[in-house]
């Protein structure tokens, strides 16, 4: 977790990404305004003490955003009294103090704006957050605990305006079976949580969908009749006919966790067997090739595709 402050951080100020789609849509800044139009949003993030930093800090930032594949990193500051930045001045001054309420900037300070399709701007306002406490040494050392809970069950696919699974299809929707079949999909929540510390999930779960009849409803709004829940997931659906108690689980990272303690940034540093790009295992020589004995032992067959005659 982010906190102001690197010697004695501020718990009661983290850098928190607020959504403020809501005063943008009414503005003169039609750049946002027609995105929010089109299902996009606006995601702010407040960072007091950050309008000392020179205008090098912002250029970069700027040029850093770029890389992203964004437009730029908008932002307003907010300096003992006046309010500056490329921004502001499409903003009412009832809009831009009601930026510091929604932002809980109750002193000097900057906002930060990325805006956006919904999931991709969610995604980099994350990746911003990351580099502002990077770059304004705002990360404490402590390992901040948090859990996740109240995943949406449902999503929308962008691309084919199709409901998809967001997560773990396998767990019990919020409600059960009246939810299902009373609810928005999209507003259905699952039972399903993360423990997460400082960003990193640590252990996934969530809690198993053991009826038939609910599975099979919830497979069908994702797009997959009866017939496939039986023959894909055939052990599974057959066992639950005898009857199954409620029940869940989670699956710790214990890598996840080394690789905090060890402070290294990338995973692959503390698994022992790290895969390269080309997902070979060096230390193991694997994947390699088999023998005709070997595939013979299995009953395998290997029928290379003929070249063409020229």
């Amino acid at each position: 977790m982010l906190h102001y402050g690197s010697d004695k951080p501020d718990l009661r100020n983290p850098l928190i990404i607020e959504d403020v789609s809501d005063i943008f849509v009414n503005s003169e800044f039609k750049a946002f305004v027609e995105t929010i139009k089109k299902g996009g949003i606006v995601r702010a993030i407040a960072v007091k003490g950050a309008e000392k930093q020179p205008r090098s800090f912002f250029d970069k930032l700027n040029d850093w955003a770029k890389t992203l594949d964004m437009p730029g990193l908008g932002y307003i500051s907010y300096i003992e009294g006046a309010i500056k930045g490329p921004i502001a001045k499409f903003l009412s001054q009832e809009q831009l103090e009601e930026l510091r309420t929604k932002t809980n900037l109750h002193e000097d300070g900057v906002i930060f704006f990325i805006c956006g399709e919904k999931n991709k701007a969610a995604k980099l306002a994350g990746v911003v957050r990351q580099k502002l406490g990077t770059d304004l040494n705002l990360l404490n050392d402590n390992f901040e605990f948090c859990w996740i809970v109240d995943f949406p069950m449902y999503e929308l696919n962008e691309d084919t305006g199709k409901i998809e699974f967001s997560h773990n299809p396998f767990s019990m929707p919020q409600g059960g079976m009246d939810a299902l079949m009373n609810m928005n999909p999209l507003d259905i929540k699952a039972y399903q949580y993360d423990i997460v510390c400082n960003g990193i999930e640590l252990s996934s779960g969530a809690i198993r969908n053991h009826l038939p009849e609910v599975m099979i409803k919830a497979f069908e709004i994702a797009g997959y009749g009866e017939e496939v829940v039986k023959e894909k997931f055939k052990g599974m659906f057959n066992a639950f006919q005898y009857g199954a108690p409620p029940h869940g689980g989670c699956a710790p990272g214990v890598d996840r966790m080394i690789m905090l303690l060890a402070d290294e940034p990338n995973i692959r540093e503390v698994i022992a067997f790290p895969l390269n790009q080309q997902a070979q295992d060096l230390m193991m020589n694997a994947p390699s090739n088999v023998t005709d004995e070997q595939l013979k032992e299995l009953h395998i067959k290997i029928e290379m595709p003929k070249k063409p005659v020229k």
